[in-house]
């Protein structure tokens, strides 16, 4: 028999609450522990993508980096299991910003606000904390299986203050212009990984990746700014370690914006608008990954050398790139 896959996340969320956090913390670190001893497939990407982003490491190195990388990859879920049960107080206690002068004159003025995020740190724990202390979030969450999956992420998201739109349907990047428009709102897009046929190569840490159009689409059509976002986890000590009631915590790091290309007047003008825009907010986090890799929780392929040859060519040639 099978894993019910949305009936055990299900009865996490509703029930890892109640299980005192000490113990709950040794239970997904030892499972993260297991995982990386098993080598499962996820763990074997993770190593891939270690070594391509830290090529001053040998393979023994990339090992027990992948060995923090899974861990760090619990904590998030473990956090997300737990997440609906924290304080205000808590989650204050928990984020630490940097860059926020960033991002400030935007906010004063209640205009819209483009984040492109990679998979770093808790992007869950961001969002929350950012609800009641910059404001309103809105963002896109892919569909998982199966459906009941998918609607118990949704559900917990918007439980937390998130704000989510499906990804695929086909009003979703209309109702992401309409949001930033509007403005006062934050819009953080997971981009680290195309999940479409219509992303943009990129040079990634010096390697060919593919990563979501997403963002610069979003900030050029909506003519709002973009900024790159890195999340990281730290660990916690003294008075904010009590008030936070966990020894981990995450800095939000707001990176300045990526500057906007010349306009142009056709359609191929707007794609390397897109496409400069995107180059640029990758570059911004590449250093970021390079100094927090075990924190980049991406257990699948997005550089190109580890792409399927034939799938990727019919993908860019969806994309209209060949």
């Amino acid at each position: 028999m099978g894993l019910d896959v949305a009936a055990a996340f299900t009865f996490a969320w509703r029930h890892a609450p109640r299980v005192p956090e000490p113990v709950l913390r040794a239970a997904f670190t030892l499972a993260a522990d297991l995982t990386w001893l098993r080598r499962t497939e996820g763990v074997r990407r993770m190593e891939a993508n270690y070594a391509r982003v830290r090529p001053d490491l040998d393979a023994r190195a990339v090992r027990r980096l992948a060995r923090a990388g899974m861990r760090s990859y619990m904590r998030y879920f473990r956090e997300a299991f737990t997440l609906q049960g924290a304080t205000p107080a808590q989650l204050a206690a928990r984020v630490r910003v940097e860059g926020h002068e960033n991002i400030a004159a935007d906010l004063a003025a209640g205009r819209g606000i483009a984040l492109a995020l990679a998979h770093l740190g808790n992007w869950d724990l961001a969002g929350a904390w950012a609800r009641p202390h910059l404001g309103p979030v809105l963002t896109v969450a892919e569909r998982l299986r199966p459906e009941a999956l998918f609607q118990e992420f949704v559900a917990f998201r918007r439980s937390i203050g998130i704000e989510v739109l499906p990804l695929g349907d086909g009003d979703v990047f209309r109702n992401l212009v309409r949001g930033a428009v509007a403005g006062n709102v934050l819009i953080p897009l997971l981009a680290d990984r195309d999940l479409t046929a219509r992303g943009v190569e990129v040079d990634l840490c010096g390697h060919r990746a593919r990563v979501a159009a997403g963002p610069a689409a979003l900030a050029l059509a909506a003519k709002v700014a973009l900024h790159p976002v890195g999340i990281r986890y730290e660990r916690l000590h003294g008075e904010r370690r009590r008030a936070a009631g966990t020894p981990w915590g995450i800095v939000i790091h707001f990176l300045p914006a990526v500057p906007v290309p010349p306009e142009g007047g056709t359609a191929a003008d707007r794609r390397a608008q897109v496409a400069a825009m995107t180059q640029a907010w990758v570059d911004a986090l590449a250093e970021f990954l390079r100094a927090h890799t075990e924190d980049w929780h991406m257990l699948q392929k997005v550089f190109v050398a580890d792409l399927d040859p034939a799938r990727y060519a019919r993908t860019k040639v969806e994309a209209g790139e060949a």
